[in-house]
């Protein structure tokens, strides 16, 4: 007797024991599993399993009674080919996440992704509210809500992730939501070092503006860093020029800004979640080595990368010591600690604001532009606009109940 391959489809209110029943009669009538997949969401299951069963009289019907129940729909369908089901090894192979953030109950945001994912060609297959949910039906405003989408298809190549990025940039722009796209690779699931710019990301100042202002150079120095992270001047020219503008500078003035500077909003929660969860921090900057390592100590940050000013008899001589921290060597700075940690680049997280930044977010494995300039939102492949630091976290992957969690054996 020849057999058969059926998919079993259950959905329905979930009922305590009912993977059990069905797994006891697939047993009594000798099947294989060949695909199985569950999903859970407000008490609401969708249970599928694929299996391969002896075309014996009264099989069907025993899974039927298994499972069926005034709650619960049951669905079996016999697969002639292959073709007719998309197995999990296929689909993991061209899925996508795609994370939403929007600063209001989403609605509007999941819609319009969800256009622009069917005018693409994939599917919604997997749904996860990474925010808390609202703790009341009181009526009043759902302050903000993040959700990762997994789609998969045929079409989930390189070229559609692009399409679908300038897509979603449109609609986000014209609604004002955060969303990043990604492969669904093990790299996504394993990133073991986050690497930030510090001026306007980690903080959101920028130290040589500060101290200029000290100085009296303050709109002569604002106007150079302008261009310089606009892309319109070299880096290192211009910082060469702004250096220059600060000579004669007491050094106490480095102590004074580095004490003042405020972190951006959930650059705290951020730090502090990743050091739990095991990642490594570094900061790879353009600006100040005395103020990087001076947030390296409070924050507990691992490397800093930055510049070093000449001082002689406690002033600056407007000279810089060593090589400047520029583009290029953003980007091997990365490299560099990636070799040192073991890692690859794919494990590798950049973020940054300015044009400087853009190679070193290239050569991450995920590239963030943070609240970044018109140049560097257009050329990064993410770009959080909305909202804080932290936000990072939900593009790792973690919900706002695994951060809790972390952040409350830390306490």
């Amino acid at each position: 007797m020849s057999d058969d391959v059926i998919l079993i489809s259950v959905s329905g209110r979930d009922q305590p024991g009912l993977m059990s029943r069905l797994m006891s009669v697939l047993q009594a009538v000798a099947a294989d599993i060949l695909d199985i997949g569950q999903a859970v969401i407000h008490d609401e299951l969708a249970l599928a399993v694929l299996v391969r069963v002896a075309a014996t009289p009264g099989a069907r019907e025993q899974i039927e009674n298994a499972c069926a129940s005034q709650d619960v729909v049951v669905r079996i369908t016999t697969v002639q080919s292959p073709d007719q089901v998309m197995w999990s090894e296929a689909a993991d192979a061209s899925r996508l996440i795609v994370t939403i953030m929007a600063l209001s109950d989403g609605v509007d945001a999941i819609q319009a992704v969800s256009d622009v994912t069917h005018r693409n060609g994939l599917n919604i297959d997997f749904v996860r509210r990474l925010t808390k949910a609202a703790a009341d039906f009181s009526g009043a405003k759902v302050p903000r809500l993040c959700v990762e989408m997994r789609l998969s298809g045929a079409r989930a190549a390189p070229e559609t992730q692009q399409q679908l990025r300038k897509d979603l940039l449109q609609s986000a722009e014209r609604l004002g939501f955060d969303f990043s796209v990604q492969a669904d690779t093990v790299f996504r699931r394993n990133r073991r070092l986050v690497v930030l710019d510090m001026d306007s990301t980690l903080i959101a100042e920028e130290v040589m503006d500060e101290l200029a202002k000290r100085h009296g150079f303050g709109d002569e120095v604002i106007a150079i860093t302008e261009a310089a992270m606009a892309g319109k001047i070299d880096f290192k020219e211009s910082f060469r020029q702004r250096a220059q503008l600060l000579q004669g500078m007491p050094r106490e003035f480095l102590h004074e800004v580095a004490e003042s500077v405020k972190l951006n909003e959930g650059a705290h929660r951020l730090i502090k979640a990743l050091k739990h969860f095991g990642y490594r921090t570094a900061v790879i900057s353009g600006g100040f080595q005395y103020v990087g390592e001076y947030l390296a100590q409070d924050l507990g940050i691992d490397y800093v990368y930055a510049n070093t000013l000449e001082i002689v008899d406690d002033k600056m001589t407007g000279n810089v010591i060593g090589d400047i921290v520029d583009a290029q060597s953003k980007a091997q700075i990365l490299t560099s600690i990636a070799t040192r940690e073991g890692i690859t680049l794919q494990q590798t997280i950049a973020v940054g604001d300015g044009a400087n930044d853009l190679p070193m977010l290239t050569a991450a494995g995920l590239g963030i532009a943070y609240h970044a300039k018109a140049v560097v939102k257009e050329n990064a492949r993410h770009a959080i606009s909305n909202f804080g630091l932290d936000a990072i976290l939900y593009l790792i992957g973690f919900s706002d109940s695994d951060i809790e969690q972390a952040l409350a054996q830390d306490r």
